[in-house]
Parts: C-alpha cells; structure tokens; sequence
C-alpha cells in the first residue's frame, strides 16, 4: 500500500513500496555486455593462446622458421599444458622457450588464479559476478578466493624451487651447472603444471637410466596433479580423520592408480627389449613408476609408446582418460568424477537409495555432473576420432586415438604422430587441447548456455540395458 513520506521543509509525496526503488535496481544499460565464468575463462585462455601464438611466430624466437599454424599449435599445447608439439622445442630459441615455460606456468595455474590477486589488491574486494568466476577457475566454493589463490602461488612457488634444486643436482655432473640449472628449471615448470614440455627432442628418454631425476619429475607431476585444494587440506588439518572427503578420495585414488600402473606396465613391459626389457629390476620399476605417473596427465615420456604391447597401450588409454584431480595442473575427467560414477554403478547394482563414499551421501546432482563429464569426454572423443580417421587416411586408427585421449586429457604423449598431422588434423587437436584444459561441460555451457526450467513432467519408463 501507498503511503505519505513527509520530511521536514519538503512537500508530501507518495512512496508505493511494494515496488523496488531505482537505487537497487542498476539500469541495463548501464551493465555493459555480461558474461558468465565459463564464456570469461574461454576467452581468457584463448587470449592466452593469441599472445602465445604472436611471440612464438617472431623471429627471435625460434632457429629454423616455423609457420604460423605451428607457433599457435605450440601456444595451445602450451597454455593447455598438454605437451603435444608439431616442432621440436630445442628448435625454439631461449626467447621461445621462456615464452612456452610462461605459457606454462599461467596456462598451468589459471590465469584467473594471477587475475584475481591484481583484483583482491587493487580493489580489496570482488563484486558477485568476479567471485563466481573465481570460484569457477579455482573450482572452489569458498568466499576466501584471495587468500585461496595466494595460496595456491605459494604452494607453485615452494615446490618448484625445491624441483629446480634438486634436478639442477642430478643434472649438473651430466651437463654442467648452466646447463643443468637452465634445464631444470624448464623442467621444474613443466612438470610441476604436468605439461610434458621438454628441451631435447627424445623428451626423457635420455634419463631413463637415471632414476632420482624421473623420481623428482614424478614428485613435482603428483604434487602438481592432486590438486590444491587437496594440498592445502593436507597442510590445515594434518591428520587423515579431519580430511575432507575430497581430500581421501584423491589421496587414495592417486596412489592406486600410481600403483596399478606401475605394476600393470612392469608385468607388461618387463620382457620387451624395445622399451624397458633392457633395464636392470630396479630400473625397470623405476621406469614403470614414471609411466604410471606420467601418463595419467603429464605427457613426459622415458621410452617410445609406439613400441609397447597393446596391452599397456589400452592401459595408457585407461590412465590418460581418469586424469588427475580437480583444482589442479592436470587433465582428465578427474579422480573425483571417475570414482563417483564406481560408487553410482555399485548403489545401482546393490539397490542401494542413496550413491555413498566413506559413509557420506553424494548429492544427485554430483552424480549427474559426473556422468555428464564422462559422456561429452566420450563423445568428443569419438567425434574428433572420427575426423582425424578422414583428414589423416594413412594414419592407423590406434594411433589417431591415442593422440585424442592424449590431447583431450591435456597429457602429451604421442605414437610418433603429432609431427606426421595434417593442418586439418592440427586444428582437431589443437580443439580438442583446448576443450581438456577448459573441461568438457564448461565449453558445453559456453556454447549453448544452459537454461533452467520449473516446467516438471510426468515420469515414465524404458528399456535400457
């Protein structure tokens, strides 16, 4: 109801109160084109890929002059820190290769991640649009993104420091101190964001024999791939009962898909002298670990994956699509995706009414996610499988699938494929980099953005299975 608002020296006027007032309603156009969090973080790595593409294509920056097309292969592969290269990165100069190591390293760790400390210390708080963005890039709920992503700094900052301290120490008797110490700290970068980049040509077949260097590598790719989150858990609550159910579940995904592995390549591997047959016991377990470890999201490779049996091939293949963790450097549908659509397959086939792990319910809506994420990977998959199959005729069909998982899941491994791709096939690859490092479903909202309805129909059934 109306009523009469009097204020001294001023004439009566009528205040209707049941409408909203013009000062909490911002006019249209004063919004200015409005985004979401996935079209804003789409367009912040593709700026990436754009800046990238610019200064790897300069002359500086390269020994051998590479075309356009190739310089924004490596930007993407880069800023996707997957790994995949179509030229050699020893043919880049000491310019090109600090560029990719930048790419790396904010493709790696998010550009949101830097773009919300300059916000946080420039304007001391985010609006609702910014924290909802952030939250989407740090893939956390909490309001404390600031402190979130300092954190997040800080954990790069100490544990690649300790990587280039210690590779520059395993490196050095073999190429010298400079040498050594600008090595690692290629490699630290790299590693750390689990993007597979390497100086020389045959990536770390080099060091196959020498195990505490594929040993740190492997520390800096987990600690990179569990996830921030995880780690920062890990550090607030020190003790296994107090760890969230995120943390326990990547802490013990982690290790047994590491442990798996291993022992799944030993027992394969073990007897073929074209990869690790060679090796002593103990190399051969070292080298196993590293492929383990390696081909779940980081792409480095210590022997040729186009010689291993077929058996270890359908394991890769299994490794790369699982991936690491949320929140983190590396690819894949994600531990926590991979093991929530196990616990809906095993409450479905036990009539449970409820999907629980660790004695905790988890929300349909969690569970929809996960299915969701796993079918646009598959289908993805599929459909940039099916285009390589027509753009590269000579191409075995084992090949094209493994460089697609491969790139889908931002990991970087090859069958000797990438350089033999054909522009058309470039770009397929180069997509599909870009759709891992983004995630599946939030390219999906960025192409058809979804829209909610109440609008509920009458329920009815199917045949399935």
């Amino acid at each position: 109801m109306p009523f009469r608002e009097v204020k001294k020296g001023e004439k009566p006027k009528i205040v209707d109160k049941s409408k909203p007032s013009t000062h909490d309603l911002e006019p249209p156009t004063k919004q200015g084109l409005q985004l979401s969090s996935p079209a804003i973080l789409s367009l912040g790595f593709l700026a990436l890929i754009v800046m990238g593409t610019v200064l790897l294509s300069l002359p500086i920056a390269t020994i051998q002059p590479i075309s356009l097309l190739a310089a924004a292969f490596t930007a993407t592969s880069a800023v996707t820190v997957t790994g995949l290269n179509v030229v050699d990165t020893a043919n880049y100069t000491t310019f090109g290769q600090l560029v990719i190591a930048a790419l790396i390293q904010f493709g790696g760790l998010g550009f949101m991640t830097f773009a919300i400390l300059v916000l946080t210390s420039l304007q001391g708080k985010m609006g609702l649009s910014g924290s909802i963005t952030a939250q989407e890039a740090l893939g956390t709920h909490s309001n404390q993104i600031g402190s979130t992503a300092k954190a997040v700094i800080k954990i790069a900052f100490i544990t690649e420091s300790l990587g280039f301290l210690g590779l520059t120490l395993f490196l050095a008797p073999l190429k010298g101190l400079k040498d050594a110490m600008y090595e690692a700290f290629f490699l630290c970068i790299s590693a750390f964001n689990n993007a597979g980049f390497a100086l020389n040509g045959n990536n770390m077949t080099a060091y196959v024999h020498q195990p505490m260097i594929s040993f740190i590598i492997s520390l800096l790719i987990i600690t990179g791939g569990i996830g921030f989150l995880v780690i920062l858990d890990i550090i607030k609550h020190k003790r296994w009962q107090k760890f969230t159910l995120h943390t326990k579940v990547m802490v013990l995904g982690t290790i047994a898909l590491n442990v798996i592995g291993c022992m799944g390549y030993w027992l394969l591997e073990r007897h073929n002298a074209k990869t690790i047959g060679g090796l002593s016991e103990a190399g051969q377990w070292f080298a196993s670990w590293f492929m383990a470890v390696t081909s779940r999201t980081a792409g480095f490779n210590n022997i040729d994956y186009s010689q291993v049996t077929d058996a270890s091939t359908l394991l890769t293949f299994i490794l790369m699509f699982i991936g690491a963790g949320s929140m983190s450097t590396g690819g894949g549908i994600k531990i926590g995706t991979f093991v929530i659509i196990l616990a809906s397959t095993r409450a479905y086939l036990r009539q449970h009414p409820q999907v629980t792990i660790f004695h905790r319910a988890i929300s349909d809506h969690l569970v929809k996610k996960s299915f969701a994420v796993m079918s646009t990977s598959i289908l993805m998959i599929a459909l940039a499988a099916f285009i390589l199959t027509i753009c590269e005729p000579e191409g075995h069909l084992v090949d094209i699938l493994f460089e697609v998982i491969s790139a889908s899941a931002t990991v970087g491994l090859s069958r000797n494929f990438t350089p033999t791709l054909s522009e058309p096939g470039q770009w397929v690859i180069m997509f599909m980099m870009y759709m891992g490092r983004l995630g599946p479903l939030t390219l999906a909202y960025f192409i058809a953005t979804p829209k909610p309805t109440r609008i509920r129909y009458p329920e009815t059934h199917t045949l399935v299975g």
